[in-house]
This record gives structure tokens, C-alpha cells and sequence, in this order.
């Protein structure tokens, strides 16, 4: 199951490089061996898609930002075609398109308050993602909070060295997710 295999990678190697089309270079020649596409667009996706796969890498593509693609259950169904593993939403109905038609689905959760924070719990149940994202990733009693539940958590926003690394990895998450390159080839 392709679940278990990327939950087993992230265990050996925990950083996500999160970046857009200006970057992709960069993340498809770095030790991450999960990305995360921020910014991807119809006219060069399937080739990022295809460098992704022949460096051994596993792609994801974040919904809420794609230029030129649906952002609906064809849309996904169109990137898992092109093959994509995953993508990335905050939104709900595109989580549950994602676990209809077998494509692995991060959900990403924006912490502003203690309410949003615990309001995340109910979220979950309607929507089953794969993976949650919590962001920013420098909230460890937010890390805290969902590292029990069977979602695995990758905190993603604002990781800016190797101790904040260390220090989300030891609060509940199993990876990080960041743009910040000089991270990128950390294990």
C-alpha cells in the first residue's frame, strides 16, 4: 500500500521539500525523497511529474494553488493520470474526492486559535485524510494534541532550522514539510 511505503520513508527520512515550479529542480536533485508541489500549473505539471518519478521521488500537488486544473474531483482525477501520489487541501470536499478515487490526500490545517485548534478533531471524522498537515509547524502543543490519533501529522510553515526540525519530530510529527532548501537535504 502506498500509504505504509511513504510513512515508511518518512520514519528514514522526514523532510518534505515544499516548493513551486521555480524550485522543482532543486527538490527533484535534493535527499527528500517526498515532495510537495505548491504552485503547479497545467502547462508543465506532467513534466514535473515525470522528473519526480524518475528521480524515485513521490509527488504530491497542492489543490488550492494549481493554475489550470480543476479544482474538483476531475481535477484530481486528471492529476492521478498524470501521476501524482497525492495532492494537498485545506478544503474538505476535496479530501473526500481524493479517498473516492484512491489518490493519498493531505489535509492542511491552519492553527490561529485554541478553538480552530480542537475544531480540527471534527474536521477529521467527515474527512478521513491520509495525512494532516498542521501549519504553522512551530506549534508543538498543537503537534501534541493529534500525535495519538491514527493521521499521521508533518508540520509544514515557518520550520526555518534544524532545531525546530528536532523539535516537531520530538512533539508528534512524523515529518516537516519546508521550503526552505538548506533543509532539504538534512536526514
Amino acid at each position: 500500500m502506498l500509504k505504509d511505503k511513504i510513512l515508511d520513508i518518512l520514519i528514514t527520512a522526514p523532510i518534505i521539500a515544499a516548493t513551486d515550479s521555480s524550485g522543482w529542480e532543486e527538490a527533484v536533485n535534493s535527499k527528500s525523497k517526498i515532495l510537495f508541489h505548491l504552485n503547479a500549473d497545467i502547462l508543465t505539471v506532467e513534466k514535473e511529474i515525470n522528473k519526480a518519478k524518475e528521480a524515485d521521488k513521490y509527488i504530491f500537488i497542492h489543490m488550492d494553488l494549481v493554475e489550470g486544473i480543476g479544482k474538483d474531483k476531475k481535477g484530481i482525477e486528471w492529476l492521478y493520470a498524470k501521476g501524482a501520489d497525492g495532492i494537498i487541501s485545506t478544503r474538505n470536499q476535496l479530501i473526500r474526492s481524493a479517498k473516492e478515487i484512491g489518490i493519498l490526500a493531505v489535509q492542511r490545517f491552519f492553527i490561529l486559535d485554541s478553538k480552530g485548534m480542537h475544531s480540527i478533531a471534527e474536521t477529521l471524522e467527515s474527512t478521513s485524510p491520509d495525512f494532516i498537515e498542521i501549519m504553522p509547524g512551530v506549534i508543538p502543543k498543537a503537534l501534541k494534541l493529534f500525535e495519538n490519533r491514527e493521521i499521521p501529522v508533518i508540520a509544514g510553515g515557518l520550520i526555518e532550522n534544524k532545531t525546530e526540525i528536532t523539535s516537531v519530530l520530538g512533539n508528534g510529527a512524523i515529518a516537516v514539510s519546508t521550503g526552505k532548501k538548506s533543509l532539504w537535504n538534512l536526514l
